[in-house]
């Protein structure tokens, strides 16, 4: 693991590199204006649902069940955040993978790896390919875990375990797509799978924390959803640039040291 840490204080110390704050703003601006037009309309339509299908004495009464009647309330914009949450997830991780990502590996490969040749094994087809495909997917699973969130021990371990295999596959496929053959990104991700596994659970701890920040945190008061959502915006792609950055660092080292496994061989 100690190649997974050598990638971890390199990525620190890029994220504080001020050229990467601009892919943060663009996707900071674009989801302020979305969240500031878009929340509040969902979340009224939401409480004439409830009201016009009598849903707020369904929800009353099952929250009663658990001992939390007096949040029946807040149930409309509970799912309204649950709504976004996904599409906020979706839209980020879209915009780090096929934006913000080709700006990492120039960073990455400029700082560390000027030397490695690239063999282009990946493409902008296959990128949107992985991309969409992990991402409707985490969506999918995402809504059906939804649930779990009356037990949030539970929640949390499921979100860790989602992120992890989302943020692994995805990256992973984005980190090397420039510089592996598609034999040298099948062979790194198969013998690396742990570390790579590794980074995303750790992401992926990192990545659940922000939903819940903003479901708990809205619970308690309505009035601080607005201010909930950016900051969770905030940490959301905090995460995402500074993961996009470790699992660079780590394929491209993985990279090189396999292609100087046959020099080492022929020259002990």
């Amino acid at each position: 693991m100690r190649a997974v840490a050598t990638a971890y204080g390199r990525a620190l110390l890029s994220q504080l590199n001020g050229k990467t704050v601009l892919p943060f703003l663009l996707s900071l601006a674009l989801w302020g204006v979305v969240l500031y037009v878009g929340l509040q309309p969902l979340v009224d339509y939401l409480h004439r649902s409830f009201v016009d299908y009598g849903w707020f004495e369904t929800s009353g009464n099952l929250l009663a069940s658990f001992g939390l009647g007096l949040f029946k309330t807040v149930v409309p914009p509970l799912i309204a955040m649950l709504l976004l949450l996904p599409l906020m997830i979706m839209s980020s991780l879209l915009f780090m993978g096929l934006a913000a990502m080709p700006f990492v590996v120039r960073h990455v490969s400029a700082r560390q790896f000027p030397k490695l040749e690239r063999k282009q094994g990946g493409s902008i087809a296959g990128s949107i390919a992985i991309n969409l495909g992990s991402v409707l997917l985490f969506a999918v699973l995402w809504l059906l875990t939804l649930p779990l969130y009356l037990v949030p021990p539970l929640a949390l371990a499921v979100q860790i375990a989602l992120w992890g295999w989302l943020t692994a596959r995805v990256m992973s496929y984005d980190a090397l797509a420039d510089h592996a053959s598609a034999d040298e990104r099948i062979a790194i991700m198969r013998r690396h799978r742990w570390p790579l596994l590794a980074i995303g659970m750790v992401s992926g701890a990192a990545g659940a924390l922000p939903g819940i920040v903003w479901i708990g945190g809205a619970a308690i008061s309505v009035v601080l959803f607005p201010f909930l959502a950016m900051i969770s915006l905030w940490l959301y792609l905090m995460i995402f640039i500074f993961t996009g950055l470790w699992f660079q660092y780590y394929c491209l080292q993985a990279l090189q040291d396999l292609r100087a496994t046959p020099v080492q061989a022929a020259h002990p």
